[in-house]
């Protein structure tokens, strides 16, 4: 019976048999046709928090309750975590339900995301975050930062509606650690230059997610990406979240990218 309900019904499968599913099948019914961008507060059982999009919160909450692309095991009950592209702080409740006593460094350099995401750190009392309003880059440089409204913001020096952001040399910020338990990546394309100009610091990571980007027109450079990580010790799992049917014929995906991946590296 588990095999035929897994098989060839899945949705009513993971309602019957898992919460996180039934939140994020409520949450799609109740605010999945929500004006987009527009803020509000919802409710889920880890608790209350402000959203600037309804839709991507949604996702989000599929991605890291349902989907749990962060859970993971740490050796501490203090485990260090950087969190580069914190958004609203879905990820960071979701550290904090697993490790209540971790230590978290969250990067939003979108200042009105991050304006959200340091109310909800206060709404939601987690402890020991401390936020940092700057875009993780190669270099402590001003940068030009095109905002999306929700969780696609990204480091554009040619977009006119871009405004100026402080980078931070993500090399320098992990050299003062000695150890790094888990290090999350999602920072909309920027990956491909950071990646590389981390490998000397990865050794420090125990777990390490990267989402990665590959905008149509431009080069890939997963190779970069993926010889970095590899560099340092890692085994990779690699997820496709592009959804694209009939690649040969359909090359240019959606939003913009050709390739989407989520990177799991880990080490034995």
């Amino acid at each position: 019976m588990k095999f035929i309900l897994q098989t060839f019904f899945k949705g009513l499968y993971y309602w019957l048999t898992d919460k996180s599913f039934r939140t994020f099948v409520r949450l799609s019914v109740v605010y999945g046709s929500s004006k987009r961008y527009v803020q509000k507060k919802i409710s889920i059982p880890e608790g209350a928090m402000t959203v600037a999009d309804a839709k991507s919160f949604i996702w989000q909450y599929y991605e890291i309750f349902f989907r749990k692309y962060y859970h993971f095991q740490a050796k501490t009950e203090h485990p260090v975590i950087i969190d580069c592209g914190s958004n609203i702080g879905l990820s960071i409740l979701g550290f904090k339900r697993q490790y209540p006593k971790s230590i978290i460094h969250a990067f939003e350099a979108d200042s009105k995301i991050a304006d959200i995401l340091k109310n909800n750190i206060r709404q939601l009392n987690l402890s020991d975050v401390q936020v940092h309003q700057n875009a993780v880059w190669t270099a402590d440089e001003s940068l030009q930062f095109a905002s999306e409204g929700a969780d696609g913001g990204q480091i554009s020096q040619g977009n006119e509606s871009s405004f100026k952001v402080e980078g931070i040399d993500l090399a320098r910020f992990i050299s003062r650690f000695e150890q790094i338990d888990f290090l999350k990546i999602d920072i909309e394309g920027a990956e491909t230059s950071v990646l590389p100009h981390i490998a000397n610091q990865l050794h420090k990571v125990d777990k390490l997610f990267v989402e990665f980007h590959s905008y149509n027109g431009q080069t890939q450079h997963l190779n970069e990406v993926i010889n970095a990580i590899c560099s340092s010790g890692h085994r990779v799992f690699i997820e496709n979240v592009s959804g694209r049917h009939a690649p040969f014929v359909n090359t240019k995906g959606k939003y913009g990218m050709d390739l989407q991946l989520n990177i799991f590296a880990y080490r034995d």
